[in-house]
Protein backbone atom coordinates (compact mmCIF):
# COMPACT_ATOMS: atom_id res chain seq x y z
CA UNK A 1 0.00 0.00 0.00
CA UNK A 2 1.46 3.35 -1.04
CA UNK A 3 2.06 6.13 1.47
CA UNK A 4 -0.55 8.86 1.42
CA UNK A 5 -0.07 12.52 2.19
CA UNK A 6 -2.29 13.81 4.95
CA UNK A 7 -3.34 17.36 5.79
CA UNK A 8 -4.70 18.30 9.18
CA UNK A 9 -5.04 21.75 10.79
CA UNK A 10 -6.82 23.40 13.68
CA UNK A 11 -7.94 27.02 13.61
CA UNK A 12 -7.78 29.92 16.05
CA UNK A 13 -8.85 33.55 16.10
CA UNK A 14 -5.22 34.77 15.92
CA UNK A 15 -4.57 32.65 12.85
CA UNK A 16 -7.67 34.03 11.15
CA UNK A 17 -6.41 37.57 11.70
CA UNK A 18 -3.21 36.89 9.72
CA UNK A 19 -4.65 34.48 7.18
CA UNK A 20 -3.70 34.29 3.53
CA UNK A 21 -7.22 33.17 2.65
CA UNK A 22 -10.54 34.73 3.60
CA UNK A 23 -13.34 33.06 5.50
CA UNK A 24 -15.64 32.67 2.51
CA UNK A 25 -18.39 31.18 4.65
CA UNK A 26 -19.26 34.72 5.74
CA UNK A 27 -22.34 36.01 3.94
CA UNK A 28 -20.96 38.49 1.38
CA UNK A 29 -17.83 36.44 0.70
CA UNK A 30 -19.70 33.21 0.11
CA UNK A 31 -21.93 34.95 -2.42
CA UNK A 32 -18.87 36.57 -4.01
CA UNK A 33 -17.14 33.21 -4.49
CA UNK A 34 -20.14 31.07 -5.43
CA UNK A 35 -23.09 33.32 -6.23
CA UNK A 36 -21.76 35.70 -8.89
CA UNK A 37 -21.17 35.27 -12.61
CA UNK A 38 -17.42 35.11 -11.97
CA UNK A 39 -18.07 32.24 -9.54
CA UNK A 40 -20.42 30.30 -11.80
CA UNK A 41 -17.88 27.63 -12.75
CA UNK A 42 -17.00 27.06 -9.09
CA UNK A 43 -20.69 26.77 -8.22
CA UNK A 44 -21.30 24.25 -11.01
CA UNK A 45 -18.35 22.09 -9.92
CA UNK A 46 -19.49 22.28 -6.30
CA UNK A 47 -23.03 21.20 -7.14
CA UNK A 48 -21.66 18.30 -9.18
CA UNK A 49 -19.66 17.09 -6.18
CA UNK A 50 -22.59 17.42 -3.77
CA UNK A 51 -25.23 16.04 -6.16
CA UNK A 52 -23.48 13.76 -8.66
CA UNK A 53 -26.85 12.38 -9.75
CA UNK A 54 -27.92 15.78 -11.10
CA UNK A 55 -26.95 16.48 -14.71
CA UNK A 56 -25.56 20.02 -14.39
CA UNK A 57 -23.78 21.62 -17.34
CA UNK A 58 -24.85 25.22 -16.74
CA UNK A 59 -26.71 27.33 -14.19
CA UNK A 60 -28.58 30.63 -14.09
CA UNK A 61 -28.66 32.61 -10.87
CA UNK A 62 -32.08 33.63 -9.58
CA UNK A 63 -33.40 36.38 -7.35
CA UNK A 64 -32.42 35.57 -3.75
CA UNK A 65 -35.30 37.58 -2.25
CA UNK A 66 -38.67 35.87 -2.24
CA UNK A 67 -41.73 37.69 -0.89
CA UNK A 68 -44.52 35.52 0.42
CA UNK A 69 -47.52 35.55 -1.96
CA UNK A 70 -49.87 35.49 1.01
CA UNK A 71 -50.57 38.83 2.75
CA UNK A 72 -48.85 39.53 6.08
CA UNK A 73 -46.71 36.38 5.75
CA UNK A 74 -42.96 36.03 6.12
CA UNK A 75 -40.80 35.98 2.97
CA UNK A 76 -37.24 34.64 2.70
CA UNK A 77 -33.79 35.62 1.44
CA UNK A 78 -31.67 32.74 0.16
CA UNK A 79 -27.89 32.80 0.26
CA UNK A 80 -27.78 31.47 -3.29
CA UNK A 81 -30.47 30.22 -5.64
CA UNK A 82 -29.80 28.95 -9.12
CA UNK A 83 -31.46 26.94 -11.87
CA UNK A 84 -29.64 24.30 -13.91
CA UNK A 85 -29.85 23.68 -17.63
CA UNK A 86 -32.72 21.19 -17.18
CA UNK A 87 -34.78 23.54 -14.97
CA UNK A 88 -33.91 22.01 -11.60
CA UNK A 89 -33.73 24.52 -8.75
CA UNK A 90 -30.93 24.67 -6.17
CA UNK A 91 -31.04 26.54 -2.86
CA UNK A 92 -27.65 26.78 -1.13
CA UNK A 93 -27.50 28.01 2.46
CA UNK A 94 -24.57 28.50 4.83
CA UNK A 95 -25.16 28.10 8.55
CA UNK A 96 -22.28 29.10 10.83
CA UNK A 97 -23.75 28.04 14.18
CA UNK A 98 -26.51 25.94 15.63
CA UNK A 99 -29.96 27.47 15.30
CA UNK A 100 -33.34 26.41 16.61
CA UNK A 101 -35.72 25.03 13.97
CA UNK A 102 -33.04 24.86 11.28
CA UNK A 103 -34.51 21.72 9.67
CA UNK A 104 -37.95 23.31 9.66
CA UNK A 105 -36.45 26.42 8.10
CA UNK A 106 -35.07 24.22 5.30
CA UNK A 107 -38.58 22.94 4.64
CA UNK A 108 -39.98 26.48 4.66
CA UNK A 109 -37.32 27.77 2.26
CA UNK A 110 -37.77 24.93 -0.20
CA UNK A 111 -41.52 25.55 -0.32
CA UNK A 112 -40.88 28.89 -2.04
CA UNK A 113 -38.97 27.25 -4.88
CA UNK A 114 -41.91 24.87 -5.34
CA UNK A 115 -44.83 27.27 -5.08
CA UNK A 116 -43.25 29.85 -7.37
CA UNK A 117 -43.11 27.30 -10.17
CA UNK A 118 -46.78 26.45 -9.74
CA UNK A 119 -47.88 30.07 -9.27
CA UNK A 120 -46.34 31.08 -12.59
CA UNK A 121 -49.28 29.73 -14.54
CA UNK A 122 -48.56 26.02 -14.70
CA UNK A 123 -51.71 23.99 -15.15
CA UNK A 124 -50.36 21.02 -13.18
CA UNK A 125 -48.14 20.20 -10.22
CA UNK A 126 -45.35 18.81 -12.39
CA UNK A 127 -42.76 21.24 -11.08
CA UNK A 128 -39.04 20.73 -11.63
CA UNK A 129 -36.92 19.20 -8.85
CA UNK A 130 -35.87 21.38 -5.93
CA UNK A 131 -32.61 20.65 -4.09
CA UNK A 132 -31.91 22.28 -0.72
CA UNK A 133 -28.23 22.23 0.27
CA UNK A 134 -26.90 23.37 3.64
CA UNK A 135 -23.22 23.91 4.39
CA UNK A 136 -23.02 23.81 8.18
CA UNK A 137 -19.91 24.95 10.01
CA UNK A 138 -20.86 22.95 13.10
CA UNK A 139 -21.76 19.38 14.00
CA UNK A 140 -25.49 18.80 13.97
CA UNK A 141 -24.98 15.10 14.80
CA UNK A 142 -21.88 14.94 17.04
CA UNK A 143 -20.26 11.57 17.51
CA UNK A 144 -21.97 9.90 14.55
CA UNK A 145 -18.93 7.87 13.36
CA UNK A 146 -17.54 10.73 11.30
CA UNK A 147 -20.43 10.81 8.89
CA UNK A 148 -20.56 14.30 7.39
CA UNK A 149 -23.23 14.07 4.66
CA UNK A 150 -26.91 13.67 5.47
CA UNK A 151 -29.44 13.30 2.67
CA UNK A 152 -33.19 13.39 3.10
CA UNK A 153 -36.07 12.57 0.76
CA UNK A 154 -39.77 11.91 1.17
CA UNK A 155 -40.06 8.14 1.61
CA UNK A 156 -42.59 5.55 2.66
CA UNK A 157 -41.72 4.76 6.27
CA UNK A 158 -42.32 1.02 5.94
CA UNK A 159 -40.98 0.19 2.48
CA UNK A 160 -38.51 3.01 1.88
CA UNK A 161 -40.16 3.66 -1.46
CA UNK A 162 -39.57 7.16 -2.77
CA UNK A 163 -42.73 9.29 -2.71
CA UNK A 164 -41.33 11.86 -5.15
CA UNK A 165 -37.97 12.80 -6.62
CA UNK A 166 -38.95 16.48 -6.84
CA UNK A 167 -37.63 17.55 -3.43
CA UNK A 168 -34.47 16.59 -1.56
CA UNK A 169 -32.30 17.95 1.23
CA UNK A 170 -28.54 17.62 1.68
CA UNK A 171 -26.77 18.73 4.87
CA UNK A 172 -22.98 18.86 5.01
CA UNK A 173 -21.31 19.09 8.44
CA UNK A 174 -18.00 20.70 7.50
CA UNK A 175 -16.07 20.19 10.79
CA UNK A 176 -16.60 16.42 10.60
CA UNK A 177 -13.85 16.20 7.94
CA UNK A 178 -10.88 16.58 10.26
CA UNK A 179 -8.13 15.56 7.84
CA UNK A 180 -7.67 14.61 4.20
CA UNK A 181 -5.38 12.37 2.15
CA UNK A 182 -4.79 11.77 -1.55
CA UNK A 183 -7.53 9.17 -1.33
CA UNK A 184 -10.17 11.50 0.09
CA UNK A 185 -13.09 12.37 -2.17
CA UNK A 186 -13.35 15.85 -3.67
CA UNK A 187 -16.40 16.41 -1.47
CA UNK A 188 -14.40 15.60 1.66
CA UNK A 189 -11.64 17.92 0.49
CA UNK A 190 -14.16 20.68 -0.24
CA UNK A 191 -15.68 20.47 3.23
CA UNK A 192 -12.22 20.45 4.79
CA UNK A 193 -11.11 23.48 2.77
CA UNK A 194 -14.22 25.53 3.57
CA UNK A 195 -13.90 24.85 7.30
CA UNK A 196 -10.13 25.44 7.49
CA UNK A 197 -9.60 28.08 4.79
CA UNK A 198 -8.36 30.78 7.15
CA UNK A 199 -5.55 28.62 8.61
CA UNK A 200 -4.24 27.14 5.37
CA UNK A 201 -0.99 28.77 4.24
CA UNK A 202 -1.14 27.26 0.76
CA UNK A 203 -3.43 25.08 -1.29
CA UNK A 204 -2.72 21.53 -0.06
CA UNK A 205 -1.13 19.22 -2.67
CA UNK A 206 -4.12 16.88 -2.31
CA UNK A 207 -6.31 19.64 -3.80
CA UNK A 208 -5.05 19.77 -7.37
CA UNK A 209 -8.43 19.60 -9.14
CA UNK A 210 -9.97 22.60 -10.92
CA UNK A 211 -12.59 23.11 -8.22
CA UNK A 212 -9.88 23.82 -5.64
CA UNK A 213 -7.86 26.04 -7.95
CA UNK A 214 -10.97 28.22 -8.36
CA UNK A 215 -11.89 28.01 -4.66
CA UNK A 216 -8.51 29.12 -3.34
CA UNK A 217 -8.14 31.80 -5.99
CA UNK A 218 -11.48 33.32 -4.98
CA UNK A 219 -10.47 33.30 -1.30
CA UNK A 220 -6.96 34.75 -1.61
CA UNK A 221 -7.01 38.10 0.19
CA UNK A 222 -4.06 39.46 -1.80
CA UNK A 223 -6.25 39.30 -4.92
CA UNK A 224 -9.03 41.41 -3.38
CA UNK A 225 -9.53 44.97 -4.62
CA UNK A 226 -8.48 47.60 -2.02
CA UNK A 227 -12.08 48.33 -1.06
CA UNK A 228 -12.74 44.60 -0.67
CA UNK A 229 -9.82 44.24 1.72
CA UNK A 230 -11.27 47.02 3.87
CA UNK A 231 -14.71 45.42 3.78
CA UNK A 232 -13.29 42.02 4.72
CA UNK A 233 -11.45 43.45 7.72
CA UNK A 234 -14.66 45.17 8.83
CA UNK A 235 -16.66 41.99 8.34
CA UNK A 236 -14.17 39.95 10.34
CA UNK A 237 -14.29 42.51 13.13
CA UNK A 238 -18.09 42.36 13.11
CA UNK A 239 -18.04 38.56 13.14
CA UNK A 240 -15.64 38.44 16.09
CA UNK A 241 -17.70 41.04 17.93
CA UNK A 242 -20.85 38.98 17.39
CA UNK A 243 -19.08 35.91 18.81
CA UNK A 244 -18.11 37.94 21.86
CA UNK A 245 -21.63 39.34 22.22
CA UNK A 246 -23.08 35.84 22.07
CA UNK A 247 -20.63 34.67 24.73
CA UNK A 248 -21.54 37.69 26.86
CA UNK A 249 -25.24 37.01 26.43
CA UNK A 250 -24.72 33.42 27.56
CA UNK A 251 -22.86 34.62 30.64
CA UNK A 252 -25.73 37.01 31.35
CA UNK A 253 -28.08 34.07 30.94
CA UNK A 254 -26.30 32.12 33.62
CA UNK A 255 -26.29 35.14 35.94
CA UNK A 256 -29.80 36.46 35.37
CA UNK A 257 -31.80 33.50 34.17
CA UNK A 258 -32.12 31.75 30.83
CA UNK A 259 -34.91 33.84 29.28
CA UNK A 260 -33.40 37.18 30.27
CA UNK A 261 -29.97 36.13 29.04
CA UNK A 262 -31.25 35.15 25.60
CA UNK A 263 -33.11 38.43 25.28
CA UNK A 264 -29.95 40.35 26.21
CA UNK A 265 -27.90 38.32 23.73
CA UNK A 266 -30.33 39.12 20.92
CA UNK A 267 -30.52 42.82 21.81
CA UNK A 268 -26.75 43.24 21.84
CA UNK A 269 -26.32 41.46 18.52
CA UNK A 270 -29.05 43.56 16.90
CA UNK A 271 -27.43 46.72 18.19
CA UNK A 272 -24.02 45.72 16.86
CA UNK A 273 -25.33 44.77 13.42
CA UNK A 274 -27.26 48.03 13.04
CA UNK A 275 -24.18 50.04 13.99
CA UNK A 276 -22.33 48.23 11.21
CA UNK A 277 -24.93 49.39 8.67
CA UNK A 278 -27.18 46.35 8.39
CA UNK A 279 -30.81 47.18 7.61
CA UNK A 280 -33.70 46.05 9.82
CA UNK A 281 -34.61 43.43 7.21
CA UNK A 282 -31.03 42.10 7.08
CA UNK A 283 -30.85 41.95 10.89
CA UNK A 284 -34.16 40.10 11.03
CA UNK A 285 -32.90 37.58 8.45
CA UNK A 286 -29.60 37.02 10.25
CA UNK A 287 -31.34 36.42 13.57
CA UNK A 288 -34.29 34.43 12.21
Amino acid sequence: MRNMRSTNFTSSASQEATSRYANILLDYWFKRSFGSESGKRLMILTLREILPEADISDITYGNKEHPNPFPDSHGVIFDIECTSNDGSRFIVEVQLARQAWFMERALFYSSFAIQEQVLRGQDSYGFMPVYFIALMDFELHPGSDGRFVYRHNLLDIKTGELMTDRISYTFLELPKVRSITDGSSNLEKLCYALHNMTVLKNRPPEMAAEIFELLFSSAEIAKFAPEEKIKYENDMTTERDIRNQIAYGREEGRAEGKAEGKAEERRLIMEKLKKKGFSDAEVAELLS
